[in-house]
């Protein structure tokens, strides 16, 4: 069986992230032909065009562009700083898109999920976060539409959802995803 590769992308890098327990777990819902790699955005260095414009981009980001070209389809887990994305979430986005004209995101289907301890959902890293996807040509997933509130209070110390609701929404979401990236798959192999 060919399995269809996804990257999960969480715009945090504390160590008890819970973009990553969620960004994770959504990830453990996904269908068997479905694989999911975490991509670890800590060491990325920040874009500056002059790196590609030298010819000299930095290790990093080369090794970054190949793993998410190589990669079918992109689960995108956001934290709200300041009503919007974090600036490690945007910057992958830039590096992975350039230099103009080499964006390893085009085409490939995603999804989004914002996480928040406050009550509003991280509405506002969401709907940021969806700004950029347009240019880069990222297709997201419009429905169901997720922002979990309260995000302290939905995870066990095991990195496991604890409320049924929410696992059946998260399961809902997966299965979503899944056709959404399949429907992808179907039409590049066309």
């Amino acid at each position: 069986m060919v399995k269809i590769s996804i990257g999960v992308l969480t715009g945090s890098l504390r160590r008890e992230s819970y973009s990553k327990k969620t960004g994770l777990y959504v990830a453990g819902l996904l269908p068997e032909d479905f694989t999911a790699k975490w991509i670890d955005l800590s060491g990325l260095p920040l874009y500056n065009q002059d790196y590609d414009d030298n010819g000299n981009p930095p290790r990093e980001w080369q090794a970054f562009r190949q793993e998410i070209k190589a990669l079918d389809g992109f689960l995108f887990v956001t934290p709200e700083y300041n009503r919007s994305i974090t600036a490690v979430l945007k910057n992958a986005l830039d590096v992975a898109s350039r230099p103009f004209g080499q964006n390893v995101w085009n085409g490939k289907p995603g999804a989004i999920i914002s996480v928040t301890p406050g009550k509003l959902g991280a509405f506002g890293a969401n709907h940021h976060l969806r700004q950029p996807m347009v240019f880069l040509n990222i297709p997201l997933l419009q429905q169901p539409e997720v922002y979990l509130s309260n995000i302290a209070e939905l995870f066990n110390e095991r990195g496991e959802v604890i409320d049924q609701g929410t696992k059946d929404f998260l399961q809902t979401f997966a299965d979503a995803f899944a056709r959404w990236v399949r429907t992808w798959a179907k039409t590049a192999g066309e």
